[in-house]
């Protein structure tokens, strides 16, 4: 068990690393960097919890995205603050955007199915045990 949070780690820092970089390139889209935040967010859970089924991190995965989209609806005085830092931006995000939710859901599904039917079969040949 031990092996596989230190895999999903590392997909979790890699996945942070593209989806800075995704920012950073003019030409790519802006909701490919949301659809990585909701990966990151995936592979997070999946840290903690490396031998739930893939389907109960996704929903859960998702359900924390669409928290953290909606709570840029509240704008009380110190979450406002929180969010003009580096860390409070990157996490909290700016502004509610119904396009957000839509690239959280594409993001989950893509990683849940590239669990599911790719990586399951790989993974388990080198001893990770996919769900």
């Amino acid at each position: 068990m031990k092996k596989s949070r230190i895999y999903y780690f590392l997909i979790f820092l890699c996945t942070i690393l593209l989806g800075i970089l995704s920012r950073k390139i003019f030409f790519i889209p802006l909701w490919i960097g949301d659809s990585l935040y909701a990966i990151m967010i995936y592979f997070l859970v999946r840290i903690f919890f490396p031998t739930r089924k893939a389907f109960i991190i996704a929903l859960f995965s998702l359900l924390l995205c669409y928290c953290i989209e909606f709570l840029q609806l509240y704008e009380a005085e110190w979450i406002v603050e929180l969010r003009k830092t580096l860390f409070g931006r990157y996490v909290l995000g700016q502004g509610f955007l119904w396009s957000d939710i839509l690239a959280y859901t594409f993001g989950i599904i893509f990683i849940f199915l590239i669990e599911k039917f790719t990586l399951k079969y790989k993974i388990h040949e080198t001893g990770f045990r996919f769900k």
